[in-house]
């Protein structure tokens, strides 16, 4: 399966499962301590952006080299707290979609540009994107399970 399928395949998927919760499930944290589901949604959708640069700048200049990105205050910035489920999983699944159709137009040879985030070691952009949708599929499990 090419790299863009398992990625459209993998948002599908996603997007399935995260518009089952409901507001008021959004609105209660997915682990005791944790953000709210529509915080860790934010998360995701604060990940599909710096990650859409960082897949971009790869693909294009052959290498991606930048820093890591301050989750919390992301989340706590955005706000994510006080918007609407339904909004969120909007913007998240316009997010993704571009950046489907992104990955889509990669070409193969760039899927092997060394993508170094902070002082991690370096991945290929594919096996980047990959940890991408491992990522994802944690928080999505996360947030869909136990839901009361």
């Amino acid at each position: 399966m090419s790299v863009a399928a398992k990625f459209g395949s993998a948002i599908e998927e996603a997007e399935r499962a995260l518009s089952g919760v409901s507001e008021d499930e959004a609105a209660q944290p997915a682990r005791p301590g944790g953000w709210l589901r529509k915080e860790e949604l934010g998360h995701l959708l604060d990940s599909a952006q710096n990650n859409h640069q960082r897949i971009v700048l790869a693909a294009l200049n052959g290498v991606f080299a930048g820093p890591e990105y301050a989750q919390n205050d992301w989340v706590d910035l955005h706000g994510y707290r006080d918007m609407r489920w339904a909004d969120i999983l909007a913007f998240w699944i316009a997010r993704n979609q571009m950046l489907h159709r992104v990955i889509a137009r990669i070409r193969e040879e760039r899927l092997v540009a060394p993508v170094i985030i902070g002082e991690s070691p370096a991945m290929s952009l594919r096996d980047w994107i990959d940890d991408y949708l491992q990522h994802l599929a944690g928080h999505v499990a996360q947030i869909t399970a136990t839901r009361q």
